[in-house]
């Protein structure tokens, strides 16, 4: 039953198989190569995959819980424990630095709800507030596009090694060729066929692996925006809020 599907060109495994144990070492060799980034590039989907959407989930749920603040502080004293998001350590990084800069008394005074108009920043201190949260966006910008530069390298390599198994293999076709003084089909066409072998895994190996990954690299970019948008917004009511004298 097997051999039966194997006879149609919707199943051109037997000619895969054919061409792998018809090549030459490093063609064997660039297939193998080409299967483990196939592994490799699986786990960074399944794994990027899941990293994103747990983001995004707890980045909803974090941006839900501050907007019921009353003010920009609310939520960092009620809870001291942001959400496992990025917009949730941006957030903590950003108040911690900035109940730092506050003197003692209005640190006292914000730590129990009371008297919270007297505490001011200078604009120099909103500007250092400002690094602080502009810096710890940066470092999760890295973090949510982790992993994506190993996806984008097998994506380009993967039909380039096909690319130089086929020349490999044509170059020792032909060289077989001048060396028996022959030019009969019959001989050279199995060895171009196992030549060609190698750029099929390639693009096999590549399409679906571009396919993911312009997918993810959209998921990437929407949660950066995101990120980017809370940053500002959350600059502008500390500056609303505390900007209140200038030295």
């Amino acid at each position: 039953m097997f051999e039966f599907f194997l006879q149609f060109p919707v199943f051109p495994v037997a000619s895969l198989l054919g061409g792998f144990f018809e090549s030459s070492l490093v063609g064997k060799t660039i297939v193998f190569i080409q299967l483990g980034s196939s592994i490799v590039a699986a786990a960074v989907i399944i794994g990027k995959s899941k990293e994103l959407s747990g983001i995004a989930r707890n980045s909803r749920r974090f941006i839900r819980e501050f907007l019921l603040g009353r003010d920009v502080l609310d939520y960092y004293l009620r809870s001291k424990k942001s959400a496992k998001s990025s917009m949730g350590l941006i957030y903590e990084r950003t108040c911690e630095r900035m109940v730092k800069l506050l003197d003692p008394d209005s640190r006292r005074s914000i730590g129990v709800r009371q008297n919270t108009e007297s505490a001011a920043l200078s604009a120099r201190e909103i500007e250092l507030i400002r690094s602080t949260c502009e810096h710890t966006l940066h470092e999760q910008e890295i973090r949510v596009e982790y992993g994506m530069g190993l996806l984008a390298t097998i994506v380009t390599a993967s039909p380039m090694l096909g690319l130089l198994g086929t020349v490999w293999g044509v170059m020792d076709a032909f060289g077989t060729m001048g060396d028996k003084g022959t030019v009969l089909l019959s001989e050279i066409a199995p060895a171009i066929s196992s030549a060609l072998m190698t750029t099929v895994v390639g693009l096999m190996v590549a399409i679906p692996c571009a396919i993911f990954y312009n997918s993810l690299a959209g998921r990437v970019r929407q949660l950066s925006n995101d990120m980017e948008g809370f940053t500002d917004e959350l600059m502008g009511r500390i500056a609303c809020e505390f900007q209140g004298r200038d030295i």
